[in-house]
């Protein structure tokens, strides 16, 4: 009996010394910042135990705005070994619960691509500036109307070193011209996704071709729109919305991400 009691307690105290260092190695802290006086809220997340400086990536949200799938996106990128800024486009506290008030929110930031690219950039500096991070290597990904922006800020030849759209509309009023794309692109899309459809696949593979941009775009068959995000199911079902999470897609496209960050952050 005392030598499983003692057994009992040098699990317990492994476990809680784990945790502890768990704990210790992953930081969070939420941000708030301002754009031509309008209030924002970003979420940084690092590991404190890695030492040196580390790449950047920045995270842009679904068109539900920043929310807790985005920050866990950061999180993940965290424990991977980048420190990640999960931003915000639409203003602190717009955080939409419909379609119609996402598509409202959306709407707004993208109207003028200078504002949109605006918010971008200031996100961009808040990382850059972060004592963990190696400002020379920056990368973003995006989720949906996330995926867009990103694609949209490589065309505007932003200095970073790649992008990643996860079932992002690919189709867009900018077009890559020869030359000023800098970023290396990698897609991420549904087969089955009504809201990105073939022509727009087909579309995105000639703009870039003709751009002389490095593109790599993976197609999942019969896969549907947030693929990635576990909670599309839920939204489906209580907004008849045609999404839906597929785990298997999900772990393919983030494999493919960690491969192609350690790929662009080595050069």
């Amino acid at each position: 009996m005392t030598i499983l009691k003692t057994a009992a307690l040098t699990a317990a105290l492994s476990f809680s010394l784990a945790t502890s260092q768990a704990l210790a190695e992953m930081r969070t802290e939420t941000i708030g910042y301002t754009i031509d006086d309008q209030d924002f809220t970003g979420f940084m997340a690092w590991d404190d135990e890695r030492e040196g400086k580390r790449p950047g990536v920045l995270v842009v949200h679904e068109w539900w705005g920043h929310n807790e799938f985005a920050r866990d996106q950061a999180k993940k990128l965290a424990a991977a070994g980048y420190t990640a800024f999960a931003l915000d486009m639409y203003g602190s506290g717009k955080l939409a619960d419909h379609p119609d008030t996402a598509q409202k929110f959306m709407q707004e930031a993208t109207k003028d691509i200078n504002q949109l690219q605006a918010r971008f950039m200031k996100a961009m500096a808040i990382l850059q500036n972060h004592e963990s991070v190696d400002n020379s290597r920056i990368a973003a990904q995006g989720y949906c109307f996330g995926g867009a922006v990103v694609l949209n800020m490589a065309r505007l030849g932003v200095e970073l070193d790649g992008v990643v759209s996860y079932h992002g509309a690919l189709g867009s009023p900018l077009k890559a011209e020869p030359g000023k794309v800098k970023a290396r692109i990698q897609v991420y899309t549904g087969g089955a996704d009504k809201m990105v459809p073939s022509d727009q696949v087909a579309g995105l593979v000639k703009e870039m071709q003709d751009a002389q941009a490095d593109l790599t775009l993976v197609t999942f068959p019969g896969v549907m729109h947030s693929f990635t995000n576990p909670g599309a199911d839920r939204i489906a079902a209580e907004l008849g919305m045609p999404v839906g999470y597929n785990e298997e897609a999900a772990n393919r496209s983030w494999q493919g991400t960690m491969r192609f960050y350690e790929e662009i952050f080595a050069r």
